[in-house]
């Protein structure tokens, strides 16, 4: 069954208006937890799918972005390799930092998407066009935004954002509602 078939028309409408996909990384990319190792080394897991969608985003005129509360290498190392448009680390006032890029953009607040799953995002949860929060995001989050995904961080919940915002612009591989698939 395809998931997005019984998502509101109007969540489906603001999806499509998306120029810029913009995620948090700690609790979206990754599950939020974090492994040291004795010399204070960290590790994260990623979802390889989260990272593979990036170049369909690209080819499909959607740019992506970064924005992360925390700055550590393995990080800044992850978004290089997923080629997103710009990762900014070490960010605490998300809004104003985003609302300084989409201005050099030339794109609208109403353009972008934003996926985050804590405090430090809401403000950014409640200016971006389209929000929306993993399924494990804390409850006040998933309170504010527009779409919850059924994957929680770290399991795909990136992906399934970028999945609808294609769908949305029928843009998706196999979507049923392009003419040609």
């Amino acid at each position: 069954m395809n998931h997005f078939n019984i998502i509101n028309k109007e969540v489906l409408s603001k999806a499509k208006n998306i120029k810029l996909i913009v995620t948090d990384l700690d609790g979206v990319l990754t599950d939020g937890g974090i492994v040291l190792d004795d010399n204070g080394m960290e590790y994260k897991r990623f979802q390889v799918k989260d990272g593979q969608i990036i170049r369909f985003l690209r080819e499909s005129g959607i740019k992506t972005g970064v924005i992360t509360g925390r700055d550590v290498p393995v990080s800044k190392f992850r978004c290089e390799q997923m080629g997103v448009d710009f990762h900014l680390h070490g960010v605490n006032d998300k809004w104003p930092t985003l609302k300084s890029v989409i201005t050099n953009m030339d794109i609208k607040a109403s353009q972008v998407a934003y996926i985050g799953d804590d405090i430090i995002d809401l403000e950014l949860l409640t200016n971006a066009g389209f929000s929306a929060a993993p399924a494990d995001a804390i409850f006040y989050i998933k309170d504010k935004v527009d779409y919850v995904t059924l994957k929680k961080g770290g399991e795909g919940a990136f992906r399934e954002l970028a999945d609808l915002i294609l769908y949305a612009n029928e843009n998706l591989p196999s979507n049923p509602n392009t003419t040609d698939n």
